[in-house]
């Protein structure tokens, strides 16, 4: 009888425990090939990048930093030119609430879109210019988890079209693959007056005009060259702290740029024509809208070279510009695309362009809110 048990336990004994040390024996090769890969991944940890990869990612995240910074910066100078001249005509005339929306007289900003760009945006508005919280609104696909986000007082919801209708400045701050469809959602439905600022680099102005219908459209065209100094935007780790700093508001200066980032003289043109735009909104004659942008870049006296007619348009149109009369619409589509009478007179009178980079500057380094 014990016989026949010892046989049946050695019977079973052998089948279960072959497999167990099987297995055993498996795990146990996993984990030394587990174990020699972190070994390898440690050693090259402890090697480190070589120099050349270092300054490639050093020179990534300074351009990084460089073009949220430029962004910005230059929107919020869009907004206090665009916020000042709409002011100053409301005090000298008798136009009011066809100019603007808002129920306060205030300039009406609307974001579309709330990612990184959109966030940090929003808090450059609010801390160097004069526009107030309640005068912001943002369309974003997740209103709900905006709270905490932005600041109190901007309204957040999910309605383009609504945002559209009621901004007097409207930034596009979408990814370049929902741009498709925001166009088509506004195409057609812009009122003229409100100016479209897109940040999006995927499509030109000229088809993003198309696309949406509109030709009051504005948009930044950055250029990345080589630099060495391209470390100096580095120090852009707390963006509305960095907008007061003077090596930055310097590196900026839309016509004097350095650290590598680049803007066309094409889109100062876009300002200026834009400002004139309003103007015609408006209904000012050519010399009083003349007058008014003239005044607004010669506050400090640094201008002896005025802006006039014929450095808008061509002379011939000048010459018969009675000065009661509005200028012309002009589309900021051909204004940034092609040449116009107004980049030539920039290209080459510098007492203009240094009364341009003055404003700029002056804007930035006072005090924020």
């Amino acid at each position: 009888m014990t016989t026949e048990r010892r046989s049946f336990s050695s019977c079973v004994s052998k089948p279960t425990r072959q497999p167990f040390i099987f297995y055993f024996n498996f795990i146990l090769n996993i984990i030394k090939v587990v174990m020699d890969i972190f070994a390898s991944l440690s050693s090259s940890f402890e090697l480190g990048l070589n120099v050349n990869d270092e300054e490639k990612l050093l020179n990534l995240r300074a351009r990084s930093a460089g073009l949220t910074f430029c962004g910005c910066a230059h929107a919020a100078f869009v907004c206090e030119l665009v916020h000042s001249l709409t002011n100053t005509i409301r005090s000298r005339s008798a136009v009011r609430d066809s100019l603007v929306s808002g129920s306060d007289g205030g300039l009406c900003v609307g974001i579309l879109g709330l990612g990184h760009l959109g966030k940090q945006l929003i808090f450059s508005l609010l801390s160097k210019t004069s526009i107030k919280p309640s005068n912001v609104k943002v369309s974003t696909r997740n209103p709900e988890t905006a709270e905490g986000r932005v600041p109190t007082g901007v309204e957040c919801f999910f309605d383009n079209r609504r945002l559209a209708l009621w901004a007097d400045v409207l930034f596009l701050c979408c990814l370049p693959s929902h741009l498709s469809r925001v166009c088509s959602e506004l195409h057609s439905r812009l009122p003229k007056r409100c100016l479209v600022y897109s940040f999006p680099s995927a499509v030109p102005v000229t088809s993003l005009a198309e696309l949406l219908g509109h030709s009051f459209v504005l948009k930044p065209q950055y250029e990345i060259e080589g630099c060495d100094a391209a470390d100096v935007w580095l120090t852009c780790s707390h963006l509305t702290t960095a907008l007061g700093d003077p090596s930055l508001i310097e590196a900026s200066c839309p016509l004097t740029m350095k650290g590598g980032i680049t803007l066309r003289l094409n889109w100062v043109c876009g300002v200026l024509y834009g400002l004139l735009n309003i103007c015609t909104s408006a209904c000012l004659g050519s010399g009083e809208a003349l007058s008014l942008i003239n005044s607004i870049f010669n506050k400090d006296g640094i201008n002896n070279e005025q802006l006039e007619a014929r450095s808008f348009i061509s002379s011939s149109c000048a010459s018969t510009l009675h000065p009661d009369e509005p200028f012309p619409w002009i589309s900021l589509t051909d204004a940034q695309s092609k040449e116009t009478p107004l980049q030539r007179f920039l290209s080459s009178s510098k007492s203009v362009q240094q009364s341009v980079c003055a404003a700029y500057k002056s804007f930035l380094e006072r005090p924020g809110k």
